[in-house]
């Protein structure tokens, strides 16, 4: 009776003991960041390990499991200013936009690219496709006279339409001017919008950054372009000289085409983090991320 005793609790020992060795992983999580990494001159660094990145939520590290190319197909949304103010250098924006187009859609890729002008109000150009060809003929960018734009509510419902549409990898990438902004939104509907998306924001502002702070719509506009990109992932560039539009887009596009899927665990909680940050050990790095979007 004794080694009978015995066995069974010898046996209750060993399930007990599989039980606290499998509840930790089952409670662990795998969660992506999409991320850009650049050199000090701006270029994608290339041959990263998990030993190169730290992930930490809310201030809390976690470890790194995986780090591969990011080869899922894109959703870019690519907005542009065509207001009254854009008239002097539309052709800089127009062959930038073309640059951009042929730098992030053809044969391999599968990215999706939408061109929508945002004077007088957001309007599609070219909806989603990831037709080249068809990108580049009905993408015609004109000024539009005497308007001025709508930015804002150009990033707004572009980001409730990729929400709506469930995309998988939303990108939104604005050529802007500094020219009077119209749309009547605050930051919080913004880049809630985007966060709400998973989409990363990306900003290249033609001319000083935004002079605007007088009136309602400007000063949002001021601090959802100076918040935003970061808050997403994304960047934000001035460009002085219009003829340098067409590298700095080109120079975005090689960010995106080069980004990694790091890959990081994380326990089951019932409360998400509020900010999920990454970094690289390497000083001389410039280190962006965003996200994935967690399906509910």
């Amino acid at each position: 009776m004794t080694t009978r005793r015995s066995a069974v609790a010898l046996g209750c020992v060993i399930v007990l003991a599989l039980v606290a060795i499998r509840a930790p992983l089952a409670q662990t999580l795998q969660r992506g960041i999409y991320t850009s990494v650049l050199d000090k001159d701006g270029n994608p660094v290339a041959g990263l390990t998990p030993a190169d990145f730290i992930v930490r939520e809310d201030n809390i590290a976690r470890e790194v499991l995986r780090v591969e190319p990011a080869t899922a197909p894109m959703q870019i949304a690519l907005l542009v200013d065509n207001s009254q103010r854009s008239n002097s250098n539309i052709r800089d924006i127009r062959e930038a936009a073309s640059d951009f187009i042929k730098s992030v859609t053809g044969t391999p890729m599968k990215n999706e690219v939408a061109v929508i002008a945002v004077a007088e109000r957001a309007t599609i150009l070219v909806d989603y496709t990831t037709d080249q060809a068809k990108l580049l003929k009905n993408a015609t960018i004109f000024t539009q006279p005497g308007s001025g734009t709508y930015m804002l509510d150009g990033v707004l419902e572009t980001s409730k339409g990729f929400k709506k549409r469930e995309a998988p990898r939303p990108v939104i990438v604005a050529i802007a001017t500094n020219g009077p902004e119209l749309s009547n939104r605050y930051r919080d509907q913004v880049i809630g919008a985007l966060k709400d998306a998973g989409a990363s924001f990306h900003i290249v502002m033609l001319g000083p950054p935004p002079t605007d702070v007088i009136s309602s719509e400007g000063r949002e506009r001021a601090i959802i372009f100076e918040e935003g990109p970061g808050q997403t992932g994304g960047r934000y560039d001035n460009v002085l000289a219009p003829s340098a539009l067409p590298a700095r887009l080109k120079q975005v596009a090689d960010e995106l085409t080069h980004q990694y899927l790091v890959t990081y665990a994380r326990p089951q909680s019932l409360i998400p983090p509020e900010r999920v940050k990454i970094t690289s050990k390497r000083q001389d790095l410039t280190v962006r991320g965003n996200p994935v979007k967690v399906s509910k």
